[in-house]
């Protein structure tokens, strides 16, 4: 599961976050995850009239753009956006989390990557080309601005949803085409046709994530920070990143759908620390959590970061930003009042404390309860009362997050699940939507992809099962898929060593037939935070080369493998980056690093081909599954249809 969708319907509910931070039970009502998928049947949105009123806009005298550019992105770069910031979801109809909309006087082209490729197409109407990342002949948004449209063009985009890094190069790329040029606009011009109908900003309240989950307090995490700014030679900090925030200050909210995340800004110097978030999301408790920390309002950062400006260049000061920070906060400092500079946070969160590895590996057992009681009862309904007839993939991952929900500690969804049967296993960020979703069939796969929302953790987990007789081929493209789950979950790796190095190793069995499948390996997962964090992930991408495992990180392990028209196959564990035990040390005090996978759900023994299965992988499976009984069964009522379905799918192969 490397970016998830998000479903848009869902996410135009509005949901409240607990008032009562302490209330276990109270969390569970009101964490903003669904309690029902309930959308009606997905068809493509017409946008003739939106694309009209947007080229007006674009034309008129007081705009003056011949291309306008709409990202997924909101104003602080998250992967994952409020139902308010869907903009390019509202202008297409695509709403896949991943793509870029540029809308000319005469074109509409959306970029998206290979995982979207199928739902991107179904969602848009004609009014969209689809423009397939990846494919050679198929230029980024950036070069279809500069090397495809007419010299002289001029771009407008939001300053706030486009990060700094990427709008200088896109100005200096315009720029030296001819007179072309980059159009800052202070006026979303999708709002202003979305007018009335755009979805308020959420106003959910905010709450402390207690040190005993955090493991840390938000004074010594500053501190942290602060040796960073020092280290430096710099006078401060500027951050966007919700989830940096979120854990820099030991804070949770729900301002985004399964991510418990709260707008705001943060400014770090020597001798003050601002957070930029409406006061009224703020208990008393909160304040007085905050009591060293000055509060502002969440808008005003703009302002104040422009006030600034003037003595940060009479002293030559500046503030480190990272090079994703937004355009227009840039723009308010004045480019010569900061030092780019990546965010000493995403590192520091990514390396967990004792308190949340050990949190990772409590929540992951509780979670392999839930799905052990959801495969259980699942089984049971298509084999023995004949709901392969009836059962949707809505019905089915609803049940999931009603038995999610009885978990200890679990306040909702990680990401809306990915329940799909047979060719809509192939659609790799598949999200079933009410009345188009499909009935469950033994004679198909059955893909799952689900995570929790836990107090001491945040969980991801991918399985595929068949609960009829798979066929010879669905068989092999699954061995072949569990045999480079294997070589990467047994891989020793010196400290420092980049996920672009180590993916090769899941990719081989595939390779070696000449399959392959078009994601990445594997992602950080945050703890109680976003389900995608990095900076360390596994994957072909040049981006992780400059990001080496540490102990400490998390990191997802999923090889899959997708045939459109016919089924999906993944297999996700979410696993913890600790130390290994080597008989010689050649990195010279370095040491070496492994994979403890922490997803404790069995891996279904019927879909593996047993010539293509070696005695050291069955080794593995068995020593794996052992583990789980081990560590599940004592959570299961005795004789139920979990523990009975557990008990045997966890029995030596």
């Amino acid at each position: 599961m490397f970016r998830r969708l998000f479903n848009f319907a869902r996410r135009n509910i509005n949901r409240q976050f607990p008032q009562h931070p302490n209330s276990t039970s109270y969390l569970k009502q009101n964490y903003s995850s669904s309690t029902a998928i309930t959308n009606e049947m997905a068809t493509p949105v017409n946008t003739t009239d939106r694309l009209k009123h947007l080229r007006e806009l674009m034309a008129s005298a007081r705009y003056n753009v011949n291309a306008y550019v709409v990202p997924s992105e909101d104003a602080h770069q998250s992967e994952y956006v409020a139902a308010c910031d869907e903009r390019r979801a509202f202008i297409s109809g695509f709403n896949g989390s991943a793509g870029c909309a540029v809308i000319t006087m005469d074109k509409a082209a959306m970029f998206t990557d290979g995982r979207y490729f199928l739902q991107a197409r179904q969602q848009m109407d004609d009014n969209w080309t689809l423009m397939k990342r990846g494919i050679p002949g198929v230029p980024s948004p950036q070069d279809y601005l500069t090397d495809h449209l007419p010299a002289g063009t001029r771009v407008g985009i939001d300053p706030t949803l486009m990060t700094v890094t990427e709008a200088n190069e896109l100005r200096e790329k315009l720029q030296a085409r001819g007179n072309g040029d980059l159009v800052a606009i202070e006026d979303n011009l999708v709002d202003i046709v979305w007018g009335k109908e755009r979805p308020e900003r959420p106003k959910n309240t905010v709450f402390i994530h207690d040190i005993k989950y955090a493991g840390e307090s938000h004074d010594s995490k500053i501190a942290r920070v602060r040796e960073y700014i020092d280290k430096e030679n710099a006078s401060g900090l500027v951050v966007s990143a919700l989830d940096e925030i979120a854990w820099l200050f030991n804070l949770r909210g729900a301002d985004i759908d399964f991510n418990p995340v709260f707008f705001s800004y943060a400014v770090i110097t020597k001798d003050k620390v601002t957070l930029y978030i409406d006061e009224a999301k703020l208990t008393d408790a909160v304040r007085s959590h905050l009591s060293e920390i000055v509060v502002r309002p969440y808008q005003e950062i703009f302002g104040e970061l422009n006030a600034l400006s003037p003595s940060l260049a009479e002293t030559k000061s500046r503030l480190l930003v990272s090079p994703s920070i937004s355009f227009a906060l840039v723009q308010a400092l004045g480019i010569d009042n900061v030092k780019m500079s990546k965010s000493p946070i995403t590192y520091l969160k990514s390396i967990k404390n004792a308190t949340e590895l050990e949190g990772m590996r409590q929540s992951h057992i509780r979670d392999g309860a839930a799905l052990a009681n959801y495969f259980g009862w699942l089984e049971n309904e298509l084999l023995n009362r004949d709901g392969n007839l009836r059962l949707s993939e809505v019905d089915v991952a609803n049940k999931l997050e009603e038995l999610r929900r009885e978990q200890e500690h679990c306040v909702g969804l990680s990401f809306s699940t990915i329940s799909s049967v047979g060719a809509n296993g192939a659609i790799i960020h598949y999200s079933p939507q009410r009345g188009s979703d499909a009935l469950l069939d033994i004679s198909k796969m059955y893909l799952c992809d689900s995570g929790g929302q836990y107090l001491d953790g945040t969980t991801d987990v991918t399985r595929t099962y068949h609960f009829g007789e798979p066929t010879a081929w669905e068989r092999e493209c699954f061995t072949r898929v569990l045999k480079g789950h294997i070589a990467l979950d047994r891989a020793v790796f010196p400290n420092g060593t980049s996920g672009f190095a180590l993916d090769p190793l899941a990719r081989m069995p595939l390779w070696e037939i000449g399959l392959d499948y078009r994601h990445g390996t594997g992602h950080g997962v945050g703890s109680f935070l976003n389900v995608h964090e990095g900076p360390q992930g596994i994957s072909m991408r040049k981006t992780i080369l400059d990001a080496g495992f540490h102990a400490g990180m998390t990191i997802t392990n999923e090889p899959g493998y997708y045939e459109d028209g016919n089924f999906g196959i993944r297999i996700e564990n979410t696993c913890l980056v600790v130390k290994a035990d080597t008989k010689f040390d050649y990195t010279g005090g370095s040491g070496y690093l492994k994979f403890e996978p922490v997803t404790m759900v069995p891996i279904q023994k019927k879909l593996i081909s047993n010539e293509l299965f070696t005695d050291v992988e069955r080794k593995w499976l068995n020593d794996y599954h052992q583990e789980v009984w081990r560590k599940v069964s004592p959570r299961l009522e005795k004789g139920s249809l979990g523990y009975e379905w557990l008990k045997r799918e966890t029995s030596p192969m």
